[in-house]
């Protein structure tokens, strides 16, 4: 995948250096959507979506597939999975996002080691299953006193200002919304664009297939804070209060397609 991004790094690099060009952010992302399909005839969300798919499919060491994993509606049922969640789930007793759930198939279904259990495996898995959500409307409500205790640390993490920048989420999702930075705009991740139904996603940026997870991870680099741990329970509460937020919205691309 990396030699797909090399041999469009020269006109890559032309679209970053526009920064507040004639072109949209939408416009210059459907440029490079379309021109790296012309050029290896794939996109790399469809290859990842692929590998999840076979990786769904596949048996672990307890001679099972993850269609015996129950993502919310009943084992093996994936369409619309992705677009209710994170929510509470019983076997758990927490509340899981579709990384943390996946995690769980993996070892507690599918029989792997902790350590046989690779992040590149996860995303990918993600990526299939979350394909299954295209169309579906975002349906999460925070109605078990779990769900409501991580709407709430959610909710608080998203607006709390720290670290020697005093900045938060809310910092850029809400107060500069729609404003540029370089060749980036702040989005609206609480409903208004529907930003938020873009993840899991591939990065052409960086040639990177991330889910909420690593996007979460990165924002918190980005405001030199210290990230927290995959599955931990603030990227879980984050996304549960972003998702609430999103209720109604129609996920048009899964995944998606971003810079």
């Amino acid at each position: 995948m990396r030699r797909w991004i090399w041999l469009l790094s020269f006109p890559l690099a032309l679209v970053l250096a526009q920064g507040d060009s004639a072109q949209s952010a939408k416009e210059e992302l459907a440029r490079q959507k379309e021109l790296l399909r012309q050029t290896m005839g794939i996109l790399p969300t469809e290859l990842v979506t692929e590998q999840g798919k076979e990786s769904f499919f596949r048996k672990g060491p307890s001679g099972k597939t993850m269609e015996a994993c129950d993502f919310g509606l009943g084992p093996g049922v994936i369409r619309g999975a992705n677009a209710r969640l994170p929510r509470y789930f019983a076997d758990t007793q927490r509340v899981d996002d579709l990384d943390t759930r996946i995690v769980y198939c993996m070892t507690q279904v599918q029989g792997y080691k902790p350590e046989q259990v690779k992040r590149p495996d996860v995303v990918a898995a993600a990526f299939y299953i979350a394909s299954q959500s295209q169309g579906e409307q975002v349906q999460v409500k925070a109605t078990t006193p779990e769900e409501q205790a991580m709407y709430t640390l959610g909710e608080k993490l998203f607006f709390a200002r720290s670290g020697n920048r005093d900045m938060g989420c809310a910092a850029c999702h809400v107060d500069h919304v729609g404003r540029r930075a370089g060749p980036l705009f702040y989005a609206d991740v609480l409903g208004q664009d529907k930003s938020w139904t873009h993840w899991p996603a591939y990065r052409y940026s960086n040639d990177q297939s991330w889910t909420m997870e690593d996007r979460i991870r990165a924002c918190y680099s980005n405001l030199s804070h210290p990230r927290p741990d995959f599955y931990s329970a603030p990227i879980i509460a984050l996304e549960l209060f972003m998702a609430q937020k999103n209720t109604g919205a129609r996920i048009e691309e899964s995944p998606a397609f971003v810079r």
